[in-house]
C-alpha cells in the first residue's frame, strides 16, 4: 500500500467518524418512548437510552397500588431502553462495518 492509498484509507476513516459523530449526536436529541399498562404508564428515553421522563396516569397513582406502578414504570422504562438500544445499533452499524480496527466510537 502506498502513502496516496493510506492517506486514502485515513480521509475515509476520518469521513465515517464523523458521520458516527452526527449519528451519536442526532441520537441524543432522539426521543423513544413506550408504555406500560394498556398505557397508563410511559416512559420517554434518549437514542442513547437515557430516561428523560415517566408520566403516569392519575387513575393508577392510588397509594393502594404503589407496588403495581412501580412494576409499571419499570417495564416501561426497560422497553423504551431497548427500542432506543436497537434502533442505535440500525443507525450505526451500516458505518461502524467500515471502519478499520480501533477507529470505531
Amino acid at each position: 500500500m502506498g502513502a496516496g492509498d493510506l492517506r486514502r484509507v485515513m480521509k475515509e476513516a476520518q469521513r465515517l467518524q464523523a458521520e458516527i459523530a452526527e449519528n451519536q449526536r442526532k441520537l441524543a436529541e432522539t426521543e423513544v418512548e413506550a408504555t406500560a399498562g394498556g398505557g397508563v404508564v410511559k416512559a420517554v428515553v434518549t437514542g442513547h437510552g437515557e430516561l428523560v421522563r415517566v408520566e403516569i396516569s392519575p387513575e393508577v397513582a392510588r397509594p393502594e397500588e404503589v407496588d403495581l406502578l412501580a412494576d409499571l414504570v419499570v417495564a416501561a422504562v426497560r422497553e423504551a431502553q431497548a427500542k432506543a438500544k436497537e434502533m442505535a445499533q440500525q443507525t450505526m452499524a451500516p458505518l461502524t462495518r467500515l471502519l478499520p480496527p480501533g477507529f470505531g466510537p
